[in-house]
């Protein structure tokens, strides 16, 4: 139970502008929950999938209709990732 608490947690605040790994890391401290360097990638591959799914539509659009869009995208993203 502890844990799909964690994972609520994660989800309500992964979007917000605070660190959603703060806030894990704070509650499995007050539920004496060890931590996990495994139960934190899969809550947060939940988090990329759960987006994957809400948007599933945008993004299968990006790869047919929108090829501009996503060469943008893609090429902001590498100047995002070489300059930090």
């Amino acid at each position: 139970m502890k844990y799909i608490i964690l994972g609520i947690i994660q989800g309500l605040t992964e979007f917000l502008p605070v660190s959603s790994s703060g806030h894990l890391v704070i509650f499995q401290t007050l539920f004496d929950v060890p931590y996990s360097i495994a139960f934190d990638v899969v809550v947060h591959l939940a988090t990329a999938l759960a987006v994957i799914v809400y948007f599933w539509r945008d993004i299968l659009e990006l790869f047919t209709s929108k090829r501009k869009m996503l060469w943008l995208i893609i090429v902001g993203s590498i100047f995002t990732g070489i300059l930090g």
